[in-house]
């Protein structure tokens, strides 16, 4: 079976571009799988991708890459449009409502055609018109999958496949660093803020831990500014882009997620893959349905106050026992997630739209 994933970019840090990557080495090992980025702007992806799977692009904006038609949206489209109607694959997965639209109204028809869906369409009136030609949805959690079941309505096949970590086997964290990490994209909406502040509280109590920061992002410089203020500069340390961050939640005993609008989670999941308990917001609906309090992790509420979240914090901090208690219980939610038997339920759902 010929599978084909599109994808904005193939080649950017994000949770969604992650987990299709892993999605599409996972199938390769059965099938033909290859990966359409509609935009290629680098020489390789961020993260790994496995060697059976092939790679192309729509546009490529490489510097000295020559077009025919000038740069801008138009090509873009035009690109997509024609990609889309000279599909020869079996299955096309889309990754982004602007391109499932494209798909639902130019792929052919003999191809069965899927929306991975993650967070909510921002512009509902073209999905809502064009989805329903789609022979399936597919949404990371059970929420997502009754928000757009709503959307779209009862005769649309909505279902929910979570989100496949890579292949084992993963890094394990031997919970003996005093290190709590975070990671993704520097973003308004993942609070990075609040949990420097709520860091500051917690180094006060417990000068000998640290907080390390994994990514990039427009909110850098705030960030730094905010650590300089707090005067925290020994206690928290920007340490930049990764490709391996699943290796680096490894060397710590904690991960930390403040996210206020998180909808698939991908960092949560590979801090469980390691065996690192999650301290995470409860009004982040990916986290919210991945941690369980008292088995894996902790449920912070959604405030803006950071001493609720240092106090988590904190009470994890204080009881080894607890830490190491839900470390066992994260790597048992992490093979719920493991490649190999995510991609057996997308061949059972593909399957049985055939």
């Amino acid at each position: 079976m010929m599978i084909s994933l599109v994808l904005a970019s193939a080649y950017g840090m994000r949770g969604d571009v992650r987990a299709a990557l892993n999605l599409a080495t996972a199938l390769s090992e059965r099938h033909d799988v290859e990966v359409i980025s509609v935009r290629r702007h680098k020489e390789h992806p961020f993260f790994p991708v496995g060697p059976k799977v092939s790679m192309r692009s729509v546009v490529d904006v490489r510097p000295g890459v020559r077009h025919l038609l000038p740069r801008g949206q138009v090509r873009t489209d035009v690109a997509l449009w024609r990609m889309l109607r000279n599909l020869k694959s079996d299955v096309l997965i889309t990754t982004r409502p602007g391109v499932g639209v494209q798909a639902a109204r130019h792929a052919p028809r003999e191809t069965i055609r899927i929306a991975r869906e993650w967070g909510r369409p921002s512009v509902p009136g073209p999905v809502k018109r064009y989805y329903p030609r789609l022979d399936a949805v597919v949404t990371a959690t059970r929420s997502a999958q009754q928000d757009w079941a709503k959307l779209l309505g009862t005769d649309a096949a909505v279902h929910s496949v979570p989100d496949a970590l890579p292949d084992g086997p993963w890094p394990r964290s031997r919970m003996d660093n005093r290190i709590v990490a975070a990671g993704g994209r520097w973003v308004a909406v993942k609070a990075y803020d609040r949990l420097i502040r709520a860091f500051a509280i917690v180094a006060g109590k417990r000068p000998d831990w640290r907080l390390r920061l994994y990514g990039a992002g427009p909110e850098e410089r705030l960030l730094r500014a905010l650590v300089r203020e707090l005067n925290l500069h020994n206690h928290v340390y920007f340490m930049g882009t990764t490709p391996d961050l699943a290796g680096e939640f490894a060397k710590a005993s904690i991960v930390a997620n403040t996210s206020r609008s998180e909808d698939h989670g991908m960092t949560v999941l590979e801090a469980m893959g390691c065996g690192v308990p999650v301290v995470a917001s409860d009004g982040a609906r990916g986290p919210r349905e991945f941690v369980a309090p008292g088995r894996n992790g902790v449920l912070v509420p959604d405030e803006d106050d950071p001493q609720t979240f240092a106090a988590a914090l904190l009470a994890l901090i204080d009881d080894e026992r607890g830490r190491r208690s839900l470390a066992a219980g994260a790597l048992g939610t992490a093979v719920r997630h493991s490649a190999g038997d995510v991609a057996r339920q997308w061949e059972k759902l593909i399957d049985g739209l055939r």
